[in-house]
């Protein structure tokens, strides 16, 4: 699951780094994404509305078995 959550991920990451930011994929567990959101969006007071409203959206719709999609 975690080559496929990877596969995901690099789909979202041009979205990102245009506003200059990433997404590094920490690990995944039983369902349970966690990422680490990094440069401009590590701080960004969007970042929780990126991480639920649009990474988590686009992974849970590729990938029926994804439960949620924390931030670490």
């Amino acid at each position: 699951m975690r080559d496929k959550v990877e596969e995901v991920l690099n789909k979202i990451r041009p979205r990102l780094m245009a506003d200059g930011g990433n997404v590094e994929l920490i690990g995944v567990d039983d369902g349970v994404v966690k990422v680490k959101l990094t440069g401009a969006c590590g701080g960004c007071a969007m970042a929780t509305i990126t991480l639920k409203m649009g990474i988590e959206r686009i992974l849970k719709q590729e990938i029926p078995e994804v439960k949620e999609v924390v931030a670490v």
